[in-house]
């Protein structure tokens, strides 16, 4: 028996067939019916308007009207629900006219009976219950449709401020006008990172939250995959003082079969609330693989000396925009959607994440993933620190030279400071080659000159490039060391023209940083400890991006960036614009198109620039994440997803 009850509307003349008929409808046990009797065709009709029955039967001799002619202005005033026509006799016109008009079914009072009666009554609530489906299905999808339209929009036009505020906030901490600001200049930055991933986190729950988020799987080289996070996250517990350790017990398998980019963020989000909720100790990051129902699983587990979750709330921590109590009263922001975003992502992964937890102890997560099929997939015990063998030869050398490392961004900067400060040696920084110079100038004049340079060749003010010549000309003989995200084939022979003794690549690996340091400053030795190169020439040239935008700030800012790393940037604000730009002039290396133009979509704009130049090479930047069908099919090079800085557009140089 169904609890609902179901409003029926009898629009009928004749008492004896209003008792009939509930008669018939008090014997449908299925139902419970709630009936309102009318004669009037006038009420009948007013009251199918305000739509509030789900089911009408009516007569079609109404005294002197016509039942037809109500049937029609109901449909015409937006009843929804099923009508059924009664009709004295069996009229073959008549019904054919009724079911034209919008009936659902016709009874013949004289050959009615029970049985008849009520499979019209469940066939039309039936259909009632499949239509509404239908619109209400259909209203969902028009609405999620409008939400990831808003989304898309909104996406696009947070982001794109956000570049400007990032982008000059950025440039402005590298400046030395600005060292009295540094400080405020930082809170600012720091903010704006957050809010952009706040937004990120929204983003990816409401595509949770639509069935939407996809999994994006291919090969993946765990140990580089690990030592990527290892990197990231070394700085941040090395800024707390705590130890971050990676460690692999058994051999694991050297490429897996899953969504990289995921697998990083998951790993990312959780080993950087270890650090955030841990003030002393050190997190323990261990992999592994066990079967689990048949099938070769892949665990990690990242445990923490820190302040640990109370029993009672421990399962809150994977809803959404849940935070526990005494983490908010700690300056440690967030909304809470991080943990509750990796779980859903774990469970795409067909895998899972589990807490064990004891406040003032620490906590432990351990998380699963299927790996794909990795029987036969070559394995080895992976290292994802540095090389021990060189660290305890360092650990005798106690170097105590004097470094100067040389990048604009600050992480690099420090993580490799935190490397080099371990082995003894002194280090001092410098954001730019301008003022390396200046640094390397002072200290000669002080009698401490520095004994290695270690600097990045892509800087704003002045490049790496650039500052060696100049150190070079001033007479500076020490060692220099390219750090460098550029490894082309040949760049090593170009570096060693323009006085760089070696060279070093990005992401940069301890083991080797603190192999040269053993050799040119333990040893003493000039020629560089890396192998020579003996790859085939490639040759350098300058380097020019056409880029489509709209905005001003966002333009400009993108324009200072791309020009502080050595690339002349021509801009276009139209789709109009960027072609008539391209009908002159093809001597672009790359051609960045901003999603939404003024008068055009980006990626519509991106068939027609394939069409007329085919092969110009495409970047598309925006706010949201097109569809990864339609990047496939235009061969479109590469997404930059706003805000643009300066690690983004180094990245897509090098690359």
């Amino acid at each position: 028996m169904l609890d609902k009850v179901t409003r029926l509307l009898l629009v009928e003349d004749d008492e004896d067939d209003y008792i009939l008929t509930c008669d018939y409808l008090d014997q449908l046990g299925s139902h419970t019916f709630d009936v309102e009797w009318l004669s009037c065709p006038e009420e009948a009709i007013s009251e199918l308007s305000e739509n509030k029955h789900d089911i009408c039967l009516l007569d079609y001799r109404l005294g002197a009207s016509d039942g037809l002619e109500v049937l029609k202005r109901a449909v015409a005033n937006g009843f929804r629900g099923p009508i059924i026509m009664l009709t004295g006799q069996s009229d073959e016109a008549l019904d054919s006219a009724a079911l034209d008009a919008g009936a659902v079914d016709y009874l013949v009072k004289s050959e009615m009976n029970s049985s008849r009666f009520a499979r019209a009554i469940r066939y039309a609530l039936a259909r009632r219950d499949v239509e509404d489906e239908r619109v209400e299905r259909l209203k969902a999808e028009a609405e999620n449709r409008s939400k990831d339209r808003f989304l898309a929009h909104l996406s696009h036009e947070l982001r794109t401020p956000l570049s400007s505020i990032l982008g000059y906030t950025e440039l402005l901490m590298q400046s030395d006008k600005n060292q009295h600001a540094q400080n405020e200049l930082g809170v600012i930055y720091r903010n704006g990172k957050h809010l952009l991933s706040l937004l990120n986190d929204v983003l990816d729950l409401s595509k949770i939250a639509a069935d939407k988020l996809e999994l994006n799987c291919s090969d993946v080289n765990l140990d580089s995959l690990m030592a990527d996070v290892y990197t990231l996250m070394r700085v941040s517990a090395l800024d707390k003082g705590l130890t971050l350790k990676f460690e692999s017990q058994q051999a694991l398998p050297l490429v897996i079969n899953t969504d990289a980019t995921r697998l990083r963020q998951i790993l990312i989000n959780i080993i950087n609330n270890a650090i955030k909720f841990t003030n002393q100790g050190e997190i323990t990051v261990r992999a592994w693989t066990a079967w689990v129902n048949e099938r070769e699983m892949l665990f990690f587990s990242i445990k923490d000396t820190g302040l640990g979750i109370p029993a009672e709330k421990q399962a809150l921590i994977f809803k959404p925009f849940e935070q526990i109590a005494d983490v908010e009263s700690r300056d440690v922001g967030g909304a809470g959607l991080g943990l509750a975003i990796c779980s859903e992502l774990l469970s795409r992964m067909q895998g899972s994440i589990e807490l064990e937890s004891t406040q003032g102890v620490g906590s432990e997560f351990t998380l699963s993933i299927y790996p794909g099929n990795i029987r036969d997939i070559e394995r080895q015990v992976l290292r994802f620190d540095s090389n021990p063998d060189c660290q305890q030869k360092l650990a005798t050398l106690k170097t105590t030279g004097r470094v100067l490392v040389v990048d604009d961004l600050k992480d690099l900067r420090n993580l490799v400071g935190h490397m080099i400060t371990s082995t003894g040696a002194e280090v001092d920084y410098a954001e730019h080659g301008k003022q390396a110079i200046e640094k390397v100038a002072n200290a000669e004049q002080a009698g401490k000159p520095f004994d290695i340079v270690f600097i990045d060749l892509h800087m704003p003010v002045m490049g790496g490039k650039e500052a060696t010549i100049e150190l070079r000309k001033m007479g500076y003989q020490g060692p220099i060391i390219a750090l460098t995200a550029a490894t082309m084939k040949g760049v090593k022979t170009e570096l060693s023209a323009l006085g760089f003794n070696d060279m070093i690549a990005k992401p940069v690996d301890s083991g080797l940083l603190y192999q040269v340091l053993n050799h040119y400053i333990c040893e003493g030795n000039t020629e560089p400890v890396v192998e020579q190169d003996d790859s085939p020439e490639v040759t350098l040239q300058s380097t020019r991006y056409l880029l489509v935008e709209d905005d001003g700030d966002a333009a400009q800012i993108t324009q200072l960036l791309l020009e502080s790393l050595g690339v002349e940037t021509v801009i276009a604000p139209s789709c109009a614009a960027c072609l008539a730009t391209l009908s002159d002039d093809q001597n672009f290396a790359k051609v960045l198109l901003d999603m939404h133009l003024p008068d055009g979509e980006g990626l519509d704009l991106a068939h027609e620039i394939k069409q007329r130049h085919p092969d110009l090479n495409l970047v598309i930047v925006s706010g949201a994440e097109p569809e990864p069908e339609k990047i496939e099919q235009l061969e479109i090079e590469q997404v930059l997803l706003k805000p643009i800085n300066l690690g983004l557009l180094s990245e897509l140089i090098g690359g």
